[in-house]
């Protein structure tokens, strides 16, 4: 009887955006051989031939890619279509081995060899790749339109800086820098020379337009006072400065208008997935999106347990002899854990001037884990942790999750009041 790794032959697979290299193995870490190719689908069958000729007598190839969501994905598409094992053997785990083996140099040869000697080590423990193309394209939505929303935030700074120069009180103008009708207000007057001759009555009319009437002329007395007294604040050219404030409101909406847009492809690509994640209070579009792009098929945890270990959410316990002590995972996906981060912290908190709970059930879980000593950091690791069940049950299941009944919600704000 023969053991089950020697049925295959190993090839380690390191991807790039114009070719791949891959190192083949037998299963006694021996190298058998060595091709690169071209990264284009029309080279892939080609190259299969040429890297079978590597197979020994009774055994099969298996394929272990560092990347299989960017550059590697397209030979991965292929692969999968040919009922091959393919698994991900990723970036962090070749790194270690190739420092295992105390290689100094790096190449896409010592990478590839490296994958290679990782899938053949933990060949039963890696996970499978499967491309499913509406994972992919949910995970490529939400990254883009995290890429713009952060690209936004360093705008907004940029905002900050000029129009503090200019504006030495503007934090008392507008609750928030970029809201529309501070991006409206800064876009025409840039500066407080542009404001020259225009009358309390005229700028409260821009006001009122751009604020759904919610600012009058109250607001623009105040706007005009306030720039009274921070007296003169013109400095050398000007016109430069306040044609540098208008191309940074222009690109702001520019980029408000794109995730205006993406938000709209997300929600109606949601309908994709049979998941009801938006049934839960706190879960808007965006967040069931970005639970989706990163857990990607529930399938791959056949326990909760499983997805709070990915995720980081799970303990780490360090036990020697009689000691036994758990701390914070502070590996997995460190993206999915920040996601449920801010979901514990949404469901547990109250709103608005009424103290509006969002989930009556989880705030009283959390203040219960503070009243028996943790701190409220602990607190919210343990409704993360919760949260993880629920999710996968939800997603596992496609279920609807029932938030609490009205009754329990009005009373319980009676209580936080």
């Amino acid at each position: 009887m023969i053991h089950p790794k020697m049925k295959y032959v190993y090839v380690g697979v390191d991807s790039h955006k114009e070719t791949h290299t891959a190192v083949v193995l037998n299963c006694f870490f021996e190298k058998l051989g060595e091709l690169t190719f071209r990264n284009a689908p029309s080279e892939f069958e080609g190259a299969l031939k040429e890297l079978s000729k590597f197979k020994l007598k009774g055994t099969s190839l298996a394929f272990g890619l560092e990347d299989v969501t960017a550059y590697g994905r397209s030979l991965t598409v292929f692969l999968t279509g040919k009922k091959l094992v393919v698994k991900h053997t990723n970036a962090a785990l070749v790194a270690s081995e190739r420092k295992s083996l105390n290689i100094v140099e790096k190449t896409d040869s010592v990478d590839a060899e490296c994958a290679g000697r990782v899938l053949l080590n933990r060949f039963d423990k890696l996970p499978d790749a499967d491309p499913q193309d509406k994972y992919w394209v949910m995970q490529n939505l939400v990254v883009r339109r995290r890429s713009i929303v952060k690209m936004n935030m360093n705008l907004k700074n940029h905002l900050h800086s000029f129009i503090t120069g200019h504006y030495p009180s503007y934090h008392k103008f507008f609750e928030n820098i970029d809201c529309k009708t501070a991006l409206v207000f800064y876009e025409k007057y840039p500066s407080p020379s542009n404001l020259q001759g225009t009358t309390a009555e005229e700028l409260a009319q821009l006001l009122e337009e751009n604020s759904n009437k919610r600012l009058r002329i109250e607001k623009a007395r105040q706007i005009l006072d306030c720039i009274k007294k921070d007296g003169e604040t013109k400095v050398s050219y000007q016109e430069s400065r306040d044609l540098a404030v208008r191309s940074t409101i222009s690109q702001i909406n520019h980029n408000l208008k794109e995730i205006e847009s993406i938000d709209s492809i997300l929600e109606s690509f949601l309908e994709n997935f049979d998941y009801k994640l938006e049934s839960m209070r706190g879960i808007d579009t965006v967040t069931a999106a970005e639970l989706i792009a990163e857990i990607g098929d529930i399938t791959k945890f056949p326990t909760p347990a499983k997805l709070a270990r990915y995720s980081g959410v799970a303990p780490v316990t360090y036990s020697s002899g009689k000691t036994d002590v758990q701390y914070s995972n502070q590996r997995g996906n460190r993206t999915l854990n920040s996601i449920f981060f801010r979901l514990a912290v949404m469901v547990t908190m109250n709103t608005g001037k009424n103290k509006r709970l969002i989930n009556p059930i989880f705030y009283e879980y959390y203040q219960k884990k503070i009243s028996e000593g943790k701190t409220k950091k602990q607190a919210l690791k343990c409704v993360q942790r919760r949260l993880v069940n629920i999710i996968w049950g939800m997603m596992t299941h496609k279920v609807e999750y029932i938030n609490p009944p009205t009754e329990i919600l009005k009373s319980m704000e009676n209580v936080v009041q």
